[in-house]
């Protein structure tokens, strides 16, 4: 079983793939600049990053 499978029919919609990379880094964002915590904003841009590598990089067409 993978950690994210992005031929699983959950993201065969495009919006879907866009929110699963943007949810994570809009908040590793947030982390980062407004509530100044380094170690989580790391944490969520890097899960931000491993979906985006994922879900568009690497997924079959």
């Amino acid at each position: 079983m993978k950690f994210l499978d992005p031929d699983d029919p959950f993201f065969a919609r495009p919006w879907v793939r866009w929110l699963t990379v943007l949810l994570p880094t809009g908040w590793g964002l947030v982390e980062l600049f407004w509530t100044g915590e380094p170690f989580w904003a790391i944490l969520f841009l890097a899960a931000g990053a491993y979906a985006g590598w994922t879900l568009f990089l690497r997924r079959k067409d």
